[in-house]
């Protein structure tokens, strides 16, 4: 059986993190937060894995570490966008509230994963609010280094705009899956997900799999566009397919195969 833990892998990075240092968010120094290797994880950010070797250490300079604890607000909707973040560990949830007051969660970021930079080169606010949903370590790539490069090289640009398309074909396939999609199809996309961009295609397969949910069940609900209810509904149904098995936040695909036919 394998296992699979969705939206939080602290060893995706393991060479990126050293022995203890670290600046909170206030930018006073942590005794007992482990420190990175700023320029090395910079270089790993798929916006900038292209860029030179000069333009990373001066990016670096205008790089700030932050250690929030779980539950922390790093931005409000409305703040000015003054850099872009990248996770280094842990996870951010990006959400805004409706009128009625209920939440809507728009992205869960985890690990080796950046946000802010359409709002950044736009110069308008935040459109949704940020929040940890365990403890976690970020770092946040000011403006004026970004500008500063992109004077410097407009190469960088053309860069970090590829990456930005690839986050806005992510956003495509999200509304697709929202309007065509039924909620046990966007479930198990979502129980596949990580299988699927490691190239493990389950097909065929007649080992189990667990997936261990490390984000609250609400909150992925709210990220497929479910209610709380809903999801639960589906997991019932699923499970009483004999197509998984729950137990708290571990869920066992029993047959991955015939899961995978319900996608078609």
């Amino acid at each position: 059986m394998r296992e699979v833990i969705l939206e939080m892998d602290q060893a995706r990075i393991p060479d990126t993190v050293t022995e203890p240092r670290c600046i909170g968010p206030t930018g006073t120094r942590s005794m007992r937060a482990p420190a990175i290797k700023t320029r090395a994880f910079l270089s790993q950010l798929a916006l900038l894995q292209e860029a030179t070797d000069d333009e990373i250490d001066r990016l670096a300079a205008g790089t700030t570490e932050l250690r929030l604890p779980k539950g922390h607000m790093l931005f409000q909707r409305g703040d000015p966008c003054l850099g872009l973040h990248a996770v280094v560990y842990g996870q951010v949830k990006l959400a805004f509230v409706s009128p009625q007051g209920s939440e809507k969660v728009v992205d869960i970021v985890g690990p080796g994963m950046s946000f802010g930079e359409a709002l950044m080169f736009t110069d308008r606010p935040y459109v949704v609010y940020a929040q940890t949903l365990v403890d976690s370590m970020l770092l946040h790539v000011s403006k004026e280094a970004i500008d500063a490069e992109i004077a410097r090289d407009p190469r960088l640009a053309r860069r970090m705009i590829a990456g930005l398309s690839q986050r806005l074909h992510g956003l495509v396939q999200d509304v697709e899956a929202y309007s065509l999609r039924s909620g046990i199809q966007r479930v198990i996309g979502y129980l596949l997900r990580d299988i699927d961009e490691q190239g493990e295609s389950a097909v065929g397969s007649p080992e189990k799999l667990t997936v261990t949910l490390e984000v609250n069940k609400g909150v992925i609900a709210s990220r497929l566009n479910l209610t709380p209810e809903h999801f639960s509904r589906v997991l019932a149904e699923l499970v009483h397919e004999d197509l998984i098995a729950v137990n708290g936040a571990q869920i066992v695909i029993l047959d991955p195969s015939r899961i995978r036919t319900f996608l078609r």
